[in-house]
């Protein structure tokens, strides 16, 4: 008998080893939106049976494909132990098909840079080497196929998974100079609704400290509810997360997360389509500036089932509470006046799949060649919860602000619009939007509120705002002249007549009011010296950019995007994210010049600017006067004044507390009863130290 040699035996043992071993499968057809279809492997006889990143695993996976669109097309490979790793989502455009096409962890070109038709071999979109987790390779696999639009359909002719000693692997996050926050779903899938229970760690040591993801979590270290979230941008790879946190029994529990006030409700909004990541973050940030409510940030990096994510946006979400929009509490005993007068949060938005939530408005937009109409949805409270009295209450405001508006009379400083809403709430979000060019502005994911009547902060009028999602403002979109730098936002529907959400006539409305025009103007002038000076504001992104940089490395490593056109990136596409920084920088210089030219109004300023007359800047009324004498007035800043009514012979008949008023609109009223005032000619004198200034009135 003739013995082997150790050595060749080795070797033999070695020769098999490296050898690919490649398993096939069939495929079917692949239906339209909204179903899916799966198709299987079984694999058997796997050797070795583990997979790993080191010795062996899964190098490749190979489909046939057609389908028109390819871009419509989401394509997973989910292993045995349920782990699912996204080879394809989004791309491709209107190309078609997938013929031979492989998908590796080696390729030099990702399939995000390719092109339609798919041909030949490909980086995956995520890393492949997730799924060689040291799991038992045997077992059922399954390639899975999502059409993310309607209208086409596709047919998969088969596939085939291949194993070796060359595994993919995957890129592991170490550390990071921002946040990081783990989450880990037990193997649990991320839908949208309902949110699966899984658990959440954020470490966070502290200001210019690196965290590491070996250090304790000592942020958050517990249970949270997760989802899905957003419309259009959950056909994106990277998905934006709804996040509750709760207790072992599923309760919520409020926690204050990275610096924010405590609260359950949670967003990790994922910044695919920005490249810049700091659009959303820009946006609140200034509404704050402005003393506004704007939903608070904080950049991190995410990392779910130790499958790195890259750079997300962790937020406040849009919900009634003390630290966020700070209006009463409702609940379905409050059904009667005064309490049923607030307070409320309804959003101007897309009716689809909203069931019984809201109601349409009985005025039409000003562009509505299709028929298109405003749609109202109750946020808070929620559809679900808000009682009958309390829908009928909110709407019927609501109808009245619109009918005032509407009619006749719109501008009368007592009757008028301004009844019922607060004008300088709506002029910051009209110069938000505008400044920012927000193609959903106004018509989508936009917010009112309202508080109780005699509420100390709005009067219990109605409230724009607060500001949300601006992911495709700042020159992020390339439709509806969304990425010009002239042109108003609020006239959306001259640039895109058949969109079939419209902007909600009052907008337009308000412009026909000369005292409106006026202190938005004022508003404007105001901003742009300190808010809204330009300097300021590149401050706030190139101080972003700096922060951002080391992690913005690792994101676009991860979703390998930079120069590569995602939906709706305006041209030119910079290479770099220095490059995104830039052409974000140049758009605000020209769209802010522009704004400058065009913004309609004359103001008087008592703090600044002299654009027109005292007669024009200050209303009293009503004149004659009679017993009662309303003044209103608008600063640009905090100003310390003394309010006088004086007869002809300069003599103060009655004044107002020499005091500190504060910038924007504001008014006082003298109360004139049982003063014994005689008819004839008096005058309002305002002194501060800008000057001293009279206006003549009659009584």
């Amino acid at each position: 008998m003739i013995k082997r040699s150790p050595v060749l035996c080795a070797a033999l043992l070695f020769f098999m080893n490296s050898q690919a071993q490649t398993f096939s499968g069939t495929g079917g057809n692949v239906p339209d939106y909204p179903n899916t279809a799966t198709f299987s492997i079984n694999v058997s006889g796997l050797n070795p049976s583990t997979i790993d990143t080191s010795n062996f695993g899964l190098e490749q996976v190979c489909i046939n494909a057609n389908h028109t669109w390819d871009a419509d097309l989401e394509i997973s490979v989910i292993a045995p132990d349920g782990t699912t790793i996204v080879l394809t989502s989004g791309n491709g455009g209107s190309g078609d098909n997938y013929t031979n096409t492989c998908f590796d962890a080696v390729s030099s070109t990702s399939i995000v840079n390719g092109s339609a038709p798919f041909t030949g071999n490909y980086r995956s979109q995520e890393d492949l080497g997730y799924i060689n987790n040291g799991q038992n390779g045997n077992g059922t696999w399954k390639l899975f196929f999502r059409d993310m639009w309607s209208q086409d359909s596709g047919y998969c002719f088969n596939w085939s998974i291949t194993f070796g000693n060359n595994p993919a692997k995957p890129f592991r996050l170490s550390s990071s100079n921002l946040p990081i926050v783990m989450i880990n779903t037990y193997n649990q899938t991320i839908i949208d609704q309902p949110k699966i229970f899984c658990h959440m760690g954020i470490i966070n040591n502290g200001y210019n400290i690196r965290n590491y993801v070996t250090d304790p979590y000592n942020e958050y270290n517990g249970r949270v509810g997760i989802e899905l979230r957003g419309s259009s941008s959950q056909s994106f790879p990277q998905k934006s997360y709804g996040l509750t946190l709760v207790d072992s029994s599923g309760l919520d529990i409020d926690s204050g997360l990275v610096g924010m006030p405590k609260e359950h409700d949670w967003i990790l909004y994922a910044p695919y389509d920005d490249k810049t990541c700091m659009r959303n973050i820009l946006t609140y940030k200034l509404t704050r500036e402005m003393n506004r409510y704007g939903p608070r940030t904080k950049l991190c990096e995410l990392v779910i089932n130790g499958k790195y994510e890259g750079v997300y946006v962790l937020m406040e979400k849009i919900k009634r509470d003390k630290k966020r929009v700070d209006i009463t509490k409702l609940d379905s005993a409050t059904n009667t006046w005064p309490g049923i007068s607030g307070g409320y949060i309804v959003k101007i938005d897309k009716s689809t799949g909203n069931g019984g939530g809201g109601w349409t408005s009985n005025y039409p937009p000003v562009v509505n060649t299709n028929g298109q109409t405003i749609y109202y949805l109750y946020d808070y409270p929620k559809d679900y919860k808000i009682t009958p009295q309390q829908k009928n209450y909110i709407r019927s405001y609501i109808d009245t602000f619109e009918t005032v508006t509407a009619g006749p009379n719109f501008q009368d400083l007592q009757t008028g619009w301004r009844k019922y809403a607060d004008e300088g709430s709506f002029i910051d979000y009209f110069i938000m939007d505008e400044i920012s060019k927000n193609v959903d502005g106004y018509r989508l994911s936009s917010y009112l509120y309202k508080d109780s009547t005699g509420a100390p902060k709005t009067g219990g009028r109605l409230m724009a705002g607060p500001v949300w999602d601006y992911n495709l403002a700042w020159w992020n979109a390339d439709y509806c002249n969304g990425n010009l730098s002239a042109g108003w936002a609020y006239q959306f529907g001259t640039a895109c007549p058949g969109d079939g959400w419209q902007v909600p006539f009052w907008w337009d409305r308000f412009l026909q009011d000369s005292i409106y025009s006026r202190d938005l103007k004022c508003r404007w002038l105001s901003l742009r010296q300190n808010v809204l000076d330009t300097t300021h504001v590149f401050y706030l992104i190139d101080s972003m950019a700096t922060y951002l940089n080391e992690a913005q490395q690792r994101h676009f490593v991860r979703w390998p995007i930079l120069g590569v056109y995602t939906w709706p990136n305006p041209s030119p596409l910079a290479t770099t994210f220095a490059g995104e920084i830039a052409n974000l920088k140049q758009w605000v210089r020209d769209r802010w010049a522009w704004m400058d030219a065009n913004m309609p109004g004359n103001c008087w300023d008592l703090g600044v600017h002299n654009e027109g007359s005292f007669e024009s800047y200050f209303n009293v009324f009503p004149n004659p006067f009679g017993d009662e004498l309303n003044v209103q007035f608008y600063l640009s800043s905090d100003l310390r004044m003394k309010i006088e009514l004086c007869d002809a012979m300069g003599r103060t008949v009655s004044m107002m507390e020499e005091k500190e008023y504060g910038s924007g609109s504001g008014s006082v009223k003298f109360d004139l009863g049982g003063k014994n005032i005689s008819d004839g000619i008096y005058f309002l004198k305002v002194t501060s130290d800008k000057g001293v200034f009279a206006k003549k009135i009659v009584r």
